[in-house]
């Protein structure tokens, strides 16, 4: 099912996630609904039919009890290492369920790139900018969106990095 962010009881977005689109002027926003859940970088890229790495994830991170938003393509890991060099931060660890819905309003599985309670720094893994077009959840996990990397770095107000794990 595919609809628009002007239908938002019919769109599967998130409320705060449809009125957010309002406000960034994105009304038209693309949002698909799927019937199973997509709370995995997996799962979702499986149901729109995408490569993994085109699945942009939304994590959020504490560094130094601060709650951060790491944006990152589906197919890789957040170094928190280097999240932590980046930050300039002592410590930085995955934030707890409740801290994730606290800052941002949504659950995991379902967390935007930007529409959150509360505003975070905003950290975006270079590599998202390897596609056309990548899918970040609509503010619950049933539902994604498209559009652009660079513009969704620049609506997340995100600071473009390098923190994608690296393999040997």
């Amino acid at each position: 099912m595919t609809t628009t962010a002007t239908d938002t009881e019919d769109s599967g977005a998130h409320p705060r996630f449809a009125e957010a689109l309002r406000e960034l002027g994105l009304e038209g926003l693309e949002v698909r609904r799927f019937p199973d859940a997509t709370r995995t970088a997996a799962e979702a890229a499986a149901a729109i039919g995408c490569e993994l790495s085109q699945i942009c994830k939304s994590l959020i991170f504490a560094a130094d009890g601060v709650p951060v938003l790491v944006l990152m393509d589906g197919a890789s890991r957040v170094d928190v290492e280097l999240v932590r060099q980046e930050l300039g931060a002592e410590k930085v660890t995955r934030a707890k369920a409740d801290v994730v819905r606290e800052t941002t309003g949504y659950a995991i599985g379902g967390v935007p790139p930007f529409g959150h309670r509360n505003r975070t720094r905003v950290l975006a893994d270079r590599s998202l900018l390897d596609h056309d077009v990548v899918w970040a959840a609509a503010g619950n996990p049933h539902a994604v969106f498209p559009m652009e990397p660079k513009d969704l770095v620049a609506h997340a107000g995100a600071t473009l990095v390098d923190v994608r794990e690296r393999t040997a």
